[in-house]
């Protein structure tokens, strides 16, 4: 069994999403408790944060539970294309939070107001982000493993709350220690440029799966696994294309066989290809690979012997990585 075919199923993503809700919405009420005891506006902006935190687990869960569905004839590629709007829609809500906690921190700084039970808030605030930590480190886990780019979205989500915690516990702090009242919203405006930050880069990623955007390392990737049992009668590979719709990895690109192979042996050929392939991601990959005939240029990095058509002496095969593979060639014949 492959690495690939090895991943827990897919209620795994759905157990892991629910349980970011849960606890989001658990720190959500110990923030709040926090900000009603103490009046702080940084403390207040982490709660706003949380909110975002809520809502983007709960469309987390529901894009986890639709991309787990397989391909049918409305969506033959897989659900997969949702988690990339899942992670779009999570950087476009953090950026909203990061905005939202400027415009209500910003004001203060000038205009400090004083903080009543400063203690007990730290307290709470302190533990909410220590779970926050283990939720957020569990969440990035689960989605590497489970490949599930909204499982990942929403944990890098939930440590950047941690930093915003971390942060704020840092400014009360020192208010604590000096009753410099101003580096209350100081602190929280400081927090804010952080997940502007952390909310862009989230957005690129999904709009990077939604143009499907060239992964070089997943391009390398397949050209090392096709050249490590490499036949001689493949002689080359182009136009390789690849790309992650959640946990399905989509494959295709033109195979360069022997011209004199009859049409058997040549499918022959492309179903061994295929098996490395599915050897290393699965059922879930998607493949579609083209036979082309090779031309008399391509003698020197053809290592088949006997070859009844070759014209030019052997050389020595051509090494074979994703930006080279993934050009197009002019076929014989066009």
């Amino acid at each position: 069994m492959s690495e690939y075919e090895a991943r827990p199923h897919p209620r795994a993503a759905v157990i892991a999403a629910s349980a970011s809700l849960a606890v989001g919405a658990l720190l959500l009420g110990i923030k709040f408790l926090a900000y009603s005891q103490t009046g702080s506006s940084a403390i207040l902006s982490d709660a706003l944060e949380s909110i975002v935190n809520v809502v983007a687990a709960s469309f987390a869960l529901i894009s986890v539970v639709y991309a787990a569905a397989p391909p049918d004839s409305r969506h033959p590629y897989g659900h997969g294309t949702i988690e990339f709007f899942a992670a779009g829609f999570e950087g476009g809500l953090i950026i909203v939070a990061g905005c939202g906690i400027i415009w209500e921190s910003f004001g203060k700084i000038f205009s400090p107001v004083p903080l009543a039970n400063l203690d007990q808030g730290l307290v709470l605030l302190a533990g909410a982000g220590v779970i926050n930590l283990l939720l957020g480190l569990a969440l990035v886990r689960s989605g590497k493993r489970l490949r599930s780019l909204t499982l990942t979205a929403d944990g890098k989500h939930v440590l950047t709350d941690v930093i915003t915690s971390a942060g704020v516990l840092v400014g009360l702090v020192l208010v604590r220690l000096t009753d410099v009242a101003w580096l209350d919203p100081a602190v929280a405006c400081l927090v804010a440029a952080n997940i502007l930050f952390t909310g862009y880069k989230l957005m690129r990623q999904a709009f990077a799966g939604l143009m499907r955007e060239a992964d070089p390392r997943l391009l390398d990737e397949i050209c090392l696994k096709l050249s490590a049992r490499r036949k001689p009668a493949w002689i080359g590979i182009h136009r390789l294309r690849a790309w992650r719709s959640g946990s399905r990895t989509h494959i295709d690109f033109h195979l360069i066989l022997p011209r004199d192979l009859s049409l058997e042996a040549a499918h022959a050929e492309v179903r061994e290809v295929e098996d490395i392939l599915y050897a290393a991601y699965g059922s879930q990959a998607d493949l579609l690979i083209h036979a082309d005939p090779c031309r008399e240029a391509q003698c020197p990095e053809c290592g088949e012997d006997p070859c009844r058509s070759r014209a030019r002496d052997a050389v020595r095969a051509c090494l074979w990585f994703g930006d080279t593979a993934s050009l197009d060639q002019e076929e014989p014949g066009r």
